[in-house]
Order: structure tokens, then sequence, then C-alpha cells
């Protein structure tokens, strides 16, 4: 022991806090006060008033052991430098460079050798149960004691040896630790068991182990997840077998009102599923939201799960709380070979009561290919929302078109106009939203479809129709509107007439949408510079009309547009007042079989509104 170099700190790696302060007083002592000759320490130091003496350098004389009985106390005045020494081996973790293997580190290692020799050593802990290191102990213990103590330490987390071995896999540990008593019930804080552990981590061998010394098949865990519960949902066939030999109930739920069924189908294991409906597991139960297994298979989009449920006679009818069914999660999951399975089973009553229609689900979320299926099936594409669903839209929006139309979707909306779409069920018409956003080709689709193009907001009421209120900062689309119909002769009637017209209070966009009269619309600041021309091609489409004050004031602050007013001065051409009364008598729905008149087509042209036409 007296050739040990105590300057080499990785000696004092096995002391205590405490052994490691009592060598740094000692040590200091010994650097102030230097020993006799003989080595033999004095009864007691003297206290008088002497200075001490000088410090000798550290690397004349070697370094004394401790006395195995700790010094007398020492009083040393007028200490003004304390030995550095003092400071060295207190602060441990900065000098320490290794960390003394422990029990866990055996464990996850599989080192069963060194595991079995760290437990049956009396003054050694098996695992750390904190971070301070216990002073070993001088007492001699019985084995039988020093098992039952070691062997079940847990950690901070109430981690037993035998749940990290568990949950590692390594089942000579286990093994090890079972034949030593090992507890194979005791859980962490989160109440998971180390058979639970065994599942969650599958080992067939480690769990085969646990069920023989007697673990608890039916121990939940925090969640209420069982060792069923993670078996089923890694899929593992056997375990689940070995599982339900010991006991393991089918019916246990977590907090979420899940049984281990639902597990199986949430992650598509199809032998699980049928071992356990073999087993006696209900194929309709039903989660806290409603869920059914088969709900859950859809969802998820596991085929041969939803294959299996179904040749299992598992509902296909049976909705969730919020009223969907099977088929409508699928949908919107874009599951389509699903889609497929579930159509011919699912009843169009069930569907009616469900308040939505899977054709919303598949507009709304742009499945395409489901929606053409949904199409060839035969679902109704007029099937409206239910007035509790429609709440839920600010818009209050009712039909599959509509979805497709706020989503920009032109080619769903053509597929379900092709199919007999009604274009003017909702409240909201559907041509608002695309000229409002100025999309051409969707306005065009539904004007040839029969979209209103007089059509109203019903947060809007005014005099003339909406469509001319949302179009005017796109005249190509208002165009559109003109040409097929739309009637601007309630524009030009004013309530104001020639008199003055009231000021308005601001400018704001927001402000200018609450005034009914087109007049007052057109003056604002943000079509000043459109407004003429707006107002000439509207002019185009009636007959006699009177401009009220406010059109001629906008049509005066720009010399180019004096030319406008004369449209409104009779008489007016022949050739417009027959053109109107020609489309005013064919009716709005008929324009657009203008075409298909036996008439030259230079006459055709003209009622249309060419303007390449050489008649205009």
């Amino acid at each position: 022991m007296a050739d040990i170099n105590l300057e080499d700190y990785s000696v004092y790696d096995h002391l205590t806090d405490e052994e490691l302060l009592q060598i740094a007083v000692e040590r200091s002592l010994c650097d102030m006060h230097p020993l006799p000759a003989s080595g033999q320490r004095s009864a007691s130091l003297s206290t008088s008033a002497d200075p001490p003496p000088e410090p000798r350098p550290r690397n004349l004389d070697p370094p004394q052991l401790p006395p195995s009985q700790p010094p007398q106390p020492v009083h040393v005045h007028n200490y003004e430098h304390p030995p550095q020494f003092l400071y060295k081996p207190v602060n441990t973790g900065k000098h320490r460079k290794k960390k003394i293997n422990t029990g866990k580190h055996f464990i996850n290692s599989g080192n069963t050798g060194k595991l079995q020799t760290r437990a049956i050593n009396p003054t050694r802990q098996l695992i750390n149960t904190d971070s301070t290191r216990e002073k070993p102990r001088k007492t001699q213990i019985n084995t039988s004691q020093h098992w039952e103590t070691v062997i079940n330490r847990c950690t901070l987390k109430n981690e037993t040896a035998l749940l990290l071995a568990a949950s590692q896999g390594n089942a000579s540990c286990v093994d090890f630790l079972l034949r030593h008593g090992a507890n194979v019930n005791t859980a962490n804080k989160a109440q998971e068991t180390p058979l639970f552990t065994a599942c969650e981590h599958p080992n067939e061998e480690v769990v085969e182990l646990l069920l023989r010394y007697g673990a608890q098949v039916n121990l939940a865990c925090s969640q209420g997840e069982s060792p069923l519960h993670e078996a089923c949902r890694h899929g593992c066939l056997r375990l689940c077998r070995m599982l339900l030999d010991a006991g393991a109930s089918m019916k246990a739920k977590n907090i979420y009102n899940i049984q281990p069924l639902f597990r199986a189908a949430q992650n598509g294991h199809g032998e699980s599923l049928q071992l356990l409906i073999e087993r006696g597991a209900d194929v309709n139960g039903q989660a806290g939201d409603g869920a059914s297994p088969l709900y859950e298979a859809c969802k998820n989009g596991h085929v041969s799960a939803v294959q299996a449920l179904l040749a299992l006679k598992a509902d296909v009818n049976r909705a969730t709380n919020a009223g969907l069914l099977p088929l409508h999660v699928a949908v919107k999951n874009n599951h389509k070979r699903i889609v497929s399975l579930l159509i011919p089973l699912t009843s169009r009553v069930r569907i009616q009561n469900c308040g939505i229609s899977p054709l919303h689900i598949a507009a709304e979320t742009n499945r395409g290919q489901i929606l053409e299926l949904l199409i060839e099936s035969g679902f109704n594409v007029n099937a409206e929302l239910s007035d509790e669903r429609a709440k839920m839209y600010e818009d209050r929006r009712s039909t599959a078109l509509y979805f497709c139309v706020s989503n920009g979707n032109l080619q769903a909306a053509e597929m379900l106009l092709e199919a007999g779409a009604n274009p003017n069920l909702d409240v909201f018409n559907p041509l608002l939203i695309a000229v409002r956003l100025g999309w051409m080709d969707m306005a065009e689709l539904l004007v040839r479809y029969g979209a209103d193009v007089n059509a109203r907001m019903f947060t809007q009421p005014s005099a003339f129709p909406s469509t001319i209120l949302l179009g005017m900062e796109s005249p190509p689309i208002l165009k559109l509107l003109l040409d097929n119909g739309c009637d601007p002769s309630l524009c030009f009637q004013c309530s104001y007439g020639l008199k003055p017209h009231p000021r308005r209070p601001s400018s704001n966009i927001r402000d200018v949408l609450c005034v009914f009269q087109y007049c007052e619309v057109i003056s604002s600041s943000h079509l000043c510079q459109i407004s003429g021309p707006i107002i000439s091609m509207l002019l185009d489409y009636v007959g006699h009309v009177s401009l009220c004050s406010r059109l001629l004031e906008i049509l005066d602050s720009r010399s180019d547009w004096a030319s406008i007013k004369l449209k409104a001065v009779p008489p007016h051409p022949l050739m417009q007042l027959c053109r109107l009364k020609i489309r005013c008598l064919l009716g709005v729905q008929r324009l657009k079989l203008i075409h298909t008149l036996p008439l030259p087509v230079r006459l055709i042209r003209f009622l249309c509104y060419d303007l390449k036409c050489p008649l205009t």
C-alpha cells in the first residue's frame, strides 16, 4: 500500500465521498505538519502561537497513508493559504474519467457472468439506486438476506434489474434473476411490469420465463395497456397465444376504452384478429369514440385486416359517435381498395341518416379516383349535408359540387356536373365562388351546366345580381355572365335618379359591399379606373335606361368617356333592340342553344355578342 501513487486519481474510484474527504484532510495535515522520521503520529498537536512551519515541496517525501482510525480534531490558526490537495479528491466529477460498470451495464450487454459476480458481492449494489454511491457495509449478511436485498433493488424510476433485463430481451439475465428470487411483478413508476416490457419489446423466450415464474398477465400500465395490448399491437401471434393461455383478458380496456382487438386492427394484424375473435373477442366492440375494429382497420388502410374482419361478420354499418361509417373514413384517407370492398356492403339508408355522403368527403379532400368510383357506383351526386353538418361551415355549403368548386378542382366538378349535379342547390351559389376568385374556366363550366347567372348573395341583399357585383373586377368573366343571360338592367334602377346622392361615410370596400345601389358600388375608389368601360359594357345589354346623377358624374370625370353617355340617349339602334328582344324571347336557359338554331353563322355570332361579327 505504501507504493501506491496518490497523485493518480483513478485509485480513489472505489472510495466513497466521506472516505475521500477524510483522505483530503489527512493529506493536508501531513503537508502542514511533517511526521517524525519513525513515522509515528503524535497523540496531539501543539496549538501554541508559534507560526506554522513553511510547507515543504510535495515531491520530497513519499505521501503517508491515512490511519485506520480518523485523527483527533486539529485547530490551526492563521490559515491563509489552504493546501491545494484538499480540493482535488472532493471534486471527483472533474478528475474521474472512468465510471464503474454497474449491473445495468451488464444487463444491457447480456453479461450474465459479471452480473452474477456483482450480485454475490455483499459490498456492492446490483444496480445504482441513485446518483450518490453508498458506503460499503462492513458487516456480514447471510446469503438469503443478500439475495432478497440486492436482486429487487430499484433505480430512481423504480426499475428493477429484472425489468431492465426483460426490456433488453436478455433471456439469460432474466433466467438468472428469476432463479435467485427476483420479484416478477414489480412495476416501474409508469406501472409497467417486466411482462409488459417483454411484450412491448417482443421476446418470446423472456415472456415464457416470466409466465413460468408466475407473472400476472392482466396487470396494466398507467395508460391502461395490458401485455396483451402490446402483443396485439406488434402482431406476435405466439405471444398472444401464450398470454391467452395464461389467462389474459380480451376485454381489458385502456383509458380510451380500447381493447386488445383494436390494437390488432389498428396495425393490420389479421391473424391476431382471427385468434382473438375465435377466443371470444367482440368483433363489433366500440371504443370511447364509438369506433369499431373495422373502422380502425379502414382508417389505417389495412386491406388484409379489413378482409379478415368482413369474413368474421364485422358490421360495416356501425357508426362512430360522430356519425361516420367505415366507408367515410376509408374515403377520407384515400384507401381506394378498401372503399371498393365496403361500397356493396354499406347501406345507403344508413349513409343518408349520417347526414353526410362519401361524395362530400371525396370532394372536400380532393380524392378524384374515389369520387369517380362512387359516382360509378350510383351514389347521389345531389346529396346534401344535414343542417347540423352544414352549420359547421360559415357559407352553409351543402353539396359535393360546392366542395369541388371551393377547392378549384375543375376535373372533379366536371365529373359531378356530367353525372347530373345541380349547380344551384347551395345557399351560396358555387358560381359566385368562381366569379369572385376570377376562375374563368370554372365559371364557364358552371354556366355551361346551367348555373344561375343572376345569383344573389344571402348576406348581401341588393337590387342587382351579385354576380355583377363580384365580377366587375374581371371584365372577361363579366362578359361571360352577360352573354349567358345575366340581367344588367337592374343596375340602372337608382332610387335617387337625377337627384344628388348622399355621400358615402368611407371608401372602404367593406362599406361599399353594404351599399345596395349599383351606382354607389361602381363609384368606389378601387373601381374608378375601370368604371367607364364597365358601364359601357352593361349598356350594350340593355335597352331604354336612364343614367342617374352618380353615373353621369363618373362618366364626366374623364373626357374619353363622354361617348359612353350617348349609348343611354334614345333613340337606340334598331339592331340592338332586335337582338335584345330575341334573347329575351329565348330565355336564359335556352341562350346556350342559340348555336343550334338554323340561322346564318353571322346572325348567330351577332346574337351571341361576338365582337368579331361585322354586324356589330
